[in-house]
C-alpha cells in the first residue's frame, strides 16, 4: 500500500507543485483546496477535498474527514497575503489571513499529529521568507508566517523522541497565483525569482535524507532581489 500525503492549498502554485512531486515518488496525495477537483491531476492516487480552510467550520469538517487517514507526509502549504498599511486592512483579510495561514494549520496538525508520529512520517509547513525577516505592509503576513515557524520549531522538540521528522521551508518570491490580486509580482528575471519546482526539489531532497537527520529549517531565497510593480488599472 503506499503511503498518503495530505496537502494543503493543493489547486495551485507550491501546493500544486508538491502535489504533482509526491505522486511523481510515488505517495498517494490527498489534496485540499477551495478550488481543487478530482481530475486536477492525471493519477488514480489523487484525492480531492474542497474546503476554504479560511473558514472555521469547514475547516473542522475537513478535519473530521481526515481523522481516520493513515498519514505519512502533511505539508501545510494554504495561504494568501495582503499588504497594506495595516490600519486600511480590513477585520475580515485580517481574520481570514490568520485563520488560513495559521489556524488551520494548526488544526490539521492537530488532527493528524498521531498517525505521523505512528508512522514516523514527516509534517512539513511552507512558511516565508517574511517569517525571518520584516518588510513594511507585511505585518499580519509576517506574523502568521513567523507563528507556522515557531509552531513547527515547538513540535520538532515536542516529537524528538518519536521518529517524526518536522521541518519548515521559507521560501522567497516564487513566481505563482499568490501575486494575482496584489500591486507587485515577482521580477521577470530568472536569477531573482524562485520557481514552484524549486521548494518541490527540496521537499525531494528533504525525504531522501537519511531518517536519522532532520533539516528542521529550509530557506530558499534567489541568487538576486528583485521585484515588478504592477501598473495601475484605471477604472
Amino acid at each position: 500500500m503506499k503511503k498518503k500525503a495530505v496537502v494543503s492549498g493543493a489547486s495551485s502554485g507550491i501546493g500544486k507543485e508538491i502535489c504533482s512531486r509526491l505522486l511523481q515518488l510515488g505517495f498517494s496525495v490527498i489534496g485540499i483546496s477551495r478550488s481543487i477537483k478530482d481530475d486536477e491531476f492525471s493519477s488514480d492516487d489523487f484525492q480531492a477535498i474542497r474546503a476554504d480552510l479560511s473558514n472555521e467550520i469547514s475547516t473542522q469538517i475537513v478535519c473530521d474527514q481526515l481523522k481516520s487517514e493513515s498519514v505519512y507526509i502533511l505539508v501545510n502549504c494554504a495561504g494568501f497575503g495582503k499588504f497594506e498599511p495595516h490600519e486600511e486592512l480590513s477585520a475580515k483579510s485580517i481574520k481570514d489571513m490568520t485563520f488560513l495561514n495559521l489556524t488551520s494549520a494548526m488544526l490539521l496538525s492537530n488532527t493528524l499529529l498521531r498517525s505521523l508520529k505512528s508512522n514516523g512520517g514527516y509534517l512539513i509547513n511552507i512558511n516565508s521568507i517574511e517569517a525571518i525577516k520584516s518588510s513594511k505592509f507585511a505585518g499580519v503576513y509576517s506574523a502568521t508566517k513567523a507563528g507556522l515557524r515557531a509552531f513547527g520549531d515547538s513540535l520538532f522538540e515536542e516529537t524528538r523522541r518519536s521518529s517524526l521528522s518536522v521541518v519548515n521551508i521559507n521560501p522567497d518570491m516564487t513566481k505563482s497565483s499568490f501575486y494575482d490580486d496584489l500591486r507587485f509580482d515577482v521580477s521577470s528575471k530568472e536569477d531573482e525569482r524562485l520557481l514552484a519546482s524549486d521548494i518541490a526539489d527540496a521537499i525531494t531532497h528533504i525525504l531522501q535524507l537519511r531518517k536519522g537527520a532532520v533539516v528542521s529549517e529550509y530557506t530558499i531565497r534567489s541568487l538576486n532581489f528583485g521585484i515588478s510593480k504592477k501598473k495601475p488599472t484605471k477604472n
